[in-house]
């Protein structure tokens, strides 16, 4: 039998918004059809007034038939009427009445799921605290990026915290729902094989990378005060590294897991001043061929002005100083309009000291582990063989380590598990205040240096992998990205 959740209310506020539609519904519809959602659970999807119920149910639909073309419709019915419908104005406490009024009979864990702009969510908890809907059985669940800066952040916590406890608090980032990122840690901690050689004696270097194919897809007005540093690199990006680097924890425990991944963040080197020009490199796409069409360039893009300074790119070189990584650099980079989508994570072994053997090309023994997050999950380990003949020649080979591809069991995404937990009060793969306060305070002088200076982003034809400094940034290293299978 699935575990199935406690009772729950979960209120969805923005959800008629592209989140909604395309990630939180379908997962919620996925974990209603695997039993695994409390039968009386209910979802009150709320929206900006205007709006009903049926006209909503029908949107939905329609978007979860993306992924479902051929739509249960007895599951279709059973999830259709766990949803309620109100429109309301976030900033106005006559819909936070109605909604109170809507819950009064309900005794039941209550989440609040905020899918909309971080610099609503103080309204959104002041209006909640002034309508008496926080009881102790509820949580709030914040999506990011929370804040703009490490002041903003700050101030959003703050007021946050003035309405519910940190225990109470849930800043949720998919990628740690993402099965192979929970593989990367069994893969760690439960074989010994790969925590004995998870160290600067024996790892050269890692990459990680989350490429999109996609322009900024009519969100111009979000992007524009954005940029690839707040929306992927600043939370992504760097919490992909935390769960790679982390010291193992003590046990599962919530606590257990997010010290380990604080202090990873805390041992990041400061890359500030003139360390930026040399570390970081960001850019900006032209109009180029994507998925074999012709896109318009960044600045040709509806809502986008035309001396805008946003980023679609970012890469870095990230050290950590501590004794498991000194020396091992991590290259992160992240970019839209890129030449794949994909997200990859690559554990670059050292070469053996000595080779005995005829190589094919040089880099032939450098062993390597990926961990592929999309489009397809899985882990790969890339060793070495003998090729079959006479001649003893050894070429690169590579063994999978994903799950028997003959097994129909469907792989849950990333939502669905983080949704569960959510309504479960698991707070395991959610954020603490300290690990985003200490992301935001790594990331903030490099935010700063760019808007003080006059260095403008650099220009890279859509359909490539980024501007030609990314390719600098590794080459200056004796380093190559790794893009073979991405």
């Amino acid at each position: 039998m699935p575990d199935v959740t406690e009772p729950f209310d979960l209120i969805l506020f923005g959800a008629a918004g592209d989140l909604a539609l395309r990630k939180l519904m379908p997962s919620l519809y996925n974990l209603h059809t695997d039993g695994r959602l409390n039968e009386t659970g209910k979802i009150w999807a709320l929206t900006r007034p205007g709006n009903n119920l049926e006209a909503y149910l029908e949107t939905l639909k329609q978007s979860i038939q993306l992924n479902e073309p051929e739509l249960d419709p007895v599951e279709w019915k059973g999830f259709a009427d766990r949803i309620h419908h109100l429109g309301l104005d976030l900033d106005k406490p006559a819909g936070y009445n109605k909604l109170k009024k809507k819950l009064s009979d309900r005794t039941c864990h209550r989440i609040y799921y905020c899918a909309v702009h971080s610099r609503l969510y103080p309204s959104i908890g002041e209006q909640l605290a002034e309508c008496s809907l926080i009881t102790p059985d509820s949580a709030i669940v914040l999506e990011k990026p929370i804040g703009s800066d490490l002041q903003t952040a700050h101030e959003i916590n703050q007021r946050i915290a003035e309405y519910f406890s940190e225990e109470q608090i849930y800043r949720i980032d998919h990628y740690l729902g993402k099965e192979t990122v929970q593989n990367l840690l069994a893969l760690r901690f439960a074989n010994s094989i790969f925590e004995h050689q998870w160290n600067q004696r024996y790892i050269d270097h890692i990459q990680i990378t989350i490429s999109e194919t996609v322009g900024v897809e009519g969100r111009a007005s979000f992007y524009e005060g954005t940029g690839a540093l707040r929306d992927m690199l600043q939370n992504h990006l760097l919490q992909l590294l935390c769960m790679t680097a982390m010291e193992p924890p003590a046990s599962m425990d919530a606590q257990a897991v997010r010290d380990e991944k604080v202090k990873v963040l805390k041992a990041l080197k400061p890359i500030k001043g003139a360390d930026i020009l040399d570390k970081v490199v960001r850019g900006q796409y032209e109009e180029g061929i994507s998925n074999g069409n012709h896109v318009p360039r960044y600045k040709g893009e509806p809502g986008v002005s035309n001396d805008s300074n946003t980023e679609t790119f970012v890469a870095l070189k990230a050290e950590i100083d501590n004794w498991r990584w000194t020396g091992v650099p991590f290259y992160l980079r992240t970019g839209k309009r890129l030449a794949k989508r994909t997200c990859e994570i690559v554990v670059q072994f050292k070469e053996v000291p000595h080779s005995i053997f005829e190589l094919l090309h040089k880099k032939t023994m450098a062993n390597k582990l990926v961990f592929r997050l999309q489009p397809d999950e899985g882990i790969r380990l890339q060793l070495c063989e003998k090729r079959v003949g006479n001649h003893m020649q050894v070429r690169p080979m590579t063994l999978s380590l994903n799950q028997n591809e003959n097994d129909s069991k469907r792989v849950p995404d990333a939502y669905e598990r983080l949704l569960a937990d959510a309504i479960n009060f698991n707070p395991t793969l959610f954020l603490r205040q300290d690990e985003l306060m200490t992301a935001w305070r790594w990331a903030d002088p490099i935010l700063q240096y760019w808007e003080s200076s006059d260095q403008r982003p650099d220009a890279y034809n859509a359909g490539t992998w980024g501007p030609a400094a990314a390719t600098l940034l590794l080459a200056k290293d004796g380093r190559l990205w790794e893009e073979n299978s991405a």
